[in-house]
């Protein structure tokens, strides 16, 4: 194991402790994160990382592999000429290079003193052995778990906030003031309302966690005489170059001509010919109820349309001959279909002495009983076969369109294949591996799975790429979303399209290389590091993050925060409270049955009960009120700064 300090944290208070954080990862979540702490909260953080080493590239191949490679080195000078250079990389405090996160290397990192420990490697059971681990080391920190396993995440938050309680003196505070915590989150699962969304509506962005629902929708500018909604606020204003196809993508180095987040009514007005962002929908999202009969086939799908005529057919007949007995002997007619039954099956005895109109129906009675044996293992084998279907992979079905083609399996595709579901979307996967992650949630939820290489000849088409709606390319390589996605524009140039890709940086350049191409269609490159990296930071400052919304390249989050103990806050109204460009109050959640008044609005319908939306202007914001917001994440950092720093109580 070796140390490279980038730099020294300051010294702790007198007492032995620090509220410097510790985020140890493997890939390129932790050194988000750790930027992201460092720039955005003003932390002191020491990142503990792989040691480094030479990393080979995937190969690629298939017909798009000269065009995806002259594309990457195009856009990755490209993103140099742009910043005058490569960008530094941000100091994040100190930088630890071990290969795993064992006991010695927490200690070295200085976990007895953090405030906070993030443990964001791709593999679940590393971070739940640091975690139990860290908890032991030091009760007192916040700890915060990146796991895939949503149940098993439940239960170990709940195991190791139990520890923290069961410690001296109850669950301690940290040096910052706030009490030991356990957060769980999922990459995955902050990342794919985002991908989903993008695919299907293309500009919308979407925000879910615990039935809360918060959708954004892009709005282009009014044209002359035109007038938008607002919707309920607006979020952001794009930049100056959204509407130009050659334009650069926003972020916070573009200055007045990049996006403006929770910009007031006056910068509304006066940004003319600038696309907007604005809260157009809040809605309760309940989880989906499941279906009764979901993965029970009906009883037209056991059998082909043929096969269901011919045991019609069968059966009338029997009733037929059953009745024919039932006339020609005077039996009754239970008795006359016992007896028909019996010689179809020719398990009666021969009528050689009953009268001439019953043996002539004995005999059409065996010879339906031969055309009946065939039928029947016909039936048989035709369940057995959509039986043993119902559990394998589906193929796309004929004249499909219209549907999202999703590329990967892996952790990030399997959320967002299942979102996509939630919402009744149709759509095809691609992967190739039998053994990937979401293949047995694809057979779950009975979606056509395509298996074989996106590189390859043939595959895309199979999935009927020509058809389909939108391209969500969701694979762990660059260079195979990014060769999928060159191939798909070849066949289709209107083609909406969705890249996830590794640097945030390479994302952007991409973005404006393709959308330079390809004006008329929709286009977006997508970091998850990028997308989940605001939702983990505030996790380790102690602030509950409901979610984040991308606005090109910067991010607007979502967060509840407690009123009382913030003077921004506490006894002003609702629009004397909003900042523009830094926060502005959205819901609040009434938790003593007084809510905003009987001039404000109630939790209406398809709220969660205790959520007041829209609130009044001249509402009074109270320390006993819990208001859900919308900020900056530098906004955020000021807003709760003071009280993440407060001394501990």
């Amino acid at each position: 194991m070796g140390s490279v300090p980038n730099q020294s944290p300051p010294p702790g208070p007198a007492d032995g402790t620090d509220t410097h954080l510790v985020v140890c990862g493997d890939d390129g979540l932790a050194h988000r994160l750790a930027a992201e702490l460092r720039g955005v909260y003003a932390e002191q953080v020491t990142l503990v990382v792989p040691p480094a080493g030479p990393r080979p590239r995937r190969p690629m191949a298939g017909r798009a592999r000269a065009a995806s490679a002259a594309l990457r080195d195009r856009v990755t000078a490209a993103v140099g000429r742009a910043n005058g250079g490569p960008e530094p990389v941000p100091v994040v405090g100190r930088e630890l290079e071990a290969p795993g996160p064992t006991e010695e290397v927490l200690l070295e990192a200085g976990v007895r003193r953090a405030a906070a420990l993030a443990l964001v490697y791709e593999d679940d059971e590393t971070n739940i052995r640091a975690a139990l681990t860290a908890r032991r080391l030091n009760p007192r920190l916040r700890l915060v778990l990146r796991l895939y396993n949503r149940r098993l995440g439940r239960h170990i938050e709940d195991l190791l906030d139990q520890s923290a309680d069961l410690a001296p003196g109850g669950r301690p505070r940290g040096p910052d003031g706030l009490e030991a915590s356990t957060t769980v989150l999922s990459d995955a699962d902050t990342a794919a309302p985002a991908l989903a969304a993008t695919a299907l509506v293309g500009t919308s962005k979407v925000v879910e966690t615990d039935g809360l629902l918060l959708r954004a929708v892009e709005r282009r500018p009014p044209g002359p005489g035109e007038v938008t909604d607002p919707g309920l606020c607006t979020l952001a204003l794009l930049s100056a170059t959204s509407n130009d196809p050659a334009g650069a993508d926003g972020s916070e180095a573009s200055g007045e001509d990049g996006p403006r987040l929770l910009p007031d009514a006056a910068a509304v007005a006066a940004a003319t010919g600038r696309a907007t962002v604005v809260l157009e929908q809040l809605a309760y999202s309940g989880p989906p109820q499941p279906s009764a009969r979901a993965g029970v086939p009906t009883f037209a799908s056991l059998f082909s349309r043929r096969l269901r005529w011919s045991l019609a057919g069968l059966g009338a007949c029997v009733v037929a001959l059953a009745v024919a007995l039932m006339v020609v002997t005077g039996d009754h007619p239970l008795h006359a279909t016992y007896v028909t039954l019996l010689d179809l099956f020719a398990i009666n005895d021969p009528a050689h002495d009953a009268e001439r109109g019953r043996q002539v129906l004995q005999l059409l009675s065996g010879f339906l009983g031969l055309l009946l044996l065939p039928v029947l293992l016909a039936a048989v084998l035709e369940a057995l076969g959509t039986f043993r279907s119902a559990s394998a992979l589906r193929k796309p079905p004929r004249g499909l369109g219209g549907h999202v083609v999703l590329l990967g399996l892996g952790k990030i595709g399997t959320r967002v294949l299942t979102r996509l579901r939630e919402l009744d979307i149709p759509v095809v996967c691609v992967e190739g591996d039998p053994e990937a992650r979401g293949m047995a949630t694809a057979r779950r939820l009975r979606v056509p799975v395509v298996l074989g290489d996106v590189t390859q000849e043939g595959v895309l088409e199979a999935a009927k790429i020509h058809r389909a709606h939108a391209l969500l390319a969701l694979t762990s390589a660059d260079t195979t979303n990014l060769e999928a996605v060159l191939y798909a524009r070849s066949v289709r140039s209107d083609l909406r399209v969705v890249l996830r890709l590794y640097d945030d940086d390479f994302a952007g350049a991409v973005y404006r290389t393709l959308r330079a191409a390809h004006p008329g269609a929709l286009t977006r490159s997508r970091s998850v590091s990028h997308l989940a990296a605001p939702a983990f930071a505030g996790a380790m400052a102690g602030r509950q993050i409901l979610g984040a919304i991308p606005v090109e390249r910067r991010v607007l989050l979502f967060a509840a925060v407690e009123v009382a103990g913030h003077p921004q806050l506490e006894g002003r109204t609702v629009a004397e409270s909003f900042r523009p460009g830094a926060w502005r109050v959205l819901a609040l959640e009434v938790t003593d049955g007084r809510g905003p008044g009987a001039g404000g609005a109630g939790a209406g319908d398809g709220s969660p009960a205790g959520l007041v939306w829209d609130l009044p202007d001249t509402y009074v914001l109270r320390g006993r009120d819990r208001v859900v917001l919308a900020a900056t994440r530098q906004g955020l950092a000021e807003l709760l700064g003071r009280r993440s720093r407060r001394a501990p109580a």
